[in-house]
């Protein structure tokens, strides 16, 4: 089983339509089970997409008050992806008053039922500090598996990371008999001690990069980008978590111009394990 993480900074980057050819062909190259995304963007302006294309495409209204318009990051990229992935999409605040900015899940098999919730206590939608987690259910190997996706606050920050986990905690407590796999950008580095990263893990959390039989230096930022603009360093801010320690193969930067086109200011987490032997 493969699954990828990546913060696409979305309709910021220049030349985008040649970095989402990019990315679905990186995609299409790997051939990913699941798949998180964040800063997923749709321009407010833009048109809808209408309700029988949607169900062409194989969303999942999560939410049936959302919108989904033509420039949706997430749906322009399903149409140049060689597989069919079932997927869903939610907004958590607006940036710049031109785009929608959400979550993404796209999955290979079918989702059951999804669910998204506020995890910051702002909430209010014209506010970027304002933050959501998505959650779907879905069936891997016959037995049901929760992925969760979210995009987090900085620790030091006002609206704390630490309320933002602990509501992640209650969100996801109802499903903690089962496997889940929690994606995406926590922006708290795992090399800093006493911070965001060890209090995860002091939940009881399994990071698949440290459970990896094979490994890279795990960092997918590599410059200063908007959240870190005085960084000088390599960080390790994006991650593939589970609630289970699974046997994982490997796990590796992606996008990076190596492993894939560079196609965002975050790169990638791409990640193998072996779902099978665990369900033995």
């Amino acid at each position: 089983m493969k699954c990828l993480t990546l913060n696409t900074h979305s309709w910021h980057e220049t030349n985008q339509l040649e970095k989402i050819s990019q990315l679905a062909d990186y995609i299409n190259q790997q051939q990913f089970d699941i798949i998180a995304l964040q800063e997923v963007n749709q321009s407010m302006s833009e048109s809808a997409v209408d309700e029988v294309t949607l169900e062409e495409s194989r969303y999942y209204a999560t939410d049936a008050h959302v919108m989904i318009r033509q420039n949706n990051f997430a749906y322009v990229l399903l149409q140049q992806l060689s597989s069919d992935y079932h997927w869903t999409w939610v907004p958590t605040h607006q940036t710049r008053h031109t785009y929608d900015e959400g979550l993404a899940i796209l999955t290979r098999t079918p989702i059951v039922q999804a669910s998204y919730d506020f995890v910051s206590q702002l909430q209010d939608y014209n506010n970027y500090r304002t933050r959501r987690l998505l959650m779907v259910q879905t069936e891997i190997n016959g037995q049901p598996v929760w992925i969760a996706d979210g995009h987090y606050g900085w620790w030091h920050d006002e609206e704390h990371f630490r309320g933002q986990w602990d509501r992640t905690e209650e969100l996801l407590a109802p499903y903690q008999d089962q496997l889940i796999f929690m994606l995406g950008d926590l922006n708290n580095v795992a090399e800093i001690r006493d911070e965001g990263y060890d209090y995860v893990m002091s939940k009881g959390w399994f990071d698949t990069y440290t459970l990896a039989k094979v490994k890279d230096d795990g960092h997918t930022v590599v410059k200063a980008i908007a959240g870190w603009e005085n960084n000088a360093t390599h960080l390790r801010i994006d991650y593939i978590l589970t609630n289970r320690s699974l046997p994982v193969h490997s796990s590796t930067v992606a996008l990076n111009g190596v492993n894939g086109a560079i196609v965002s200011d975050h790169l990638g987490v791409a990640v193998e394990l072996d779902l099978e032997s665990f369900y033995e």
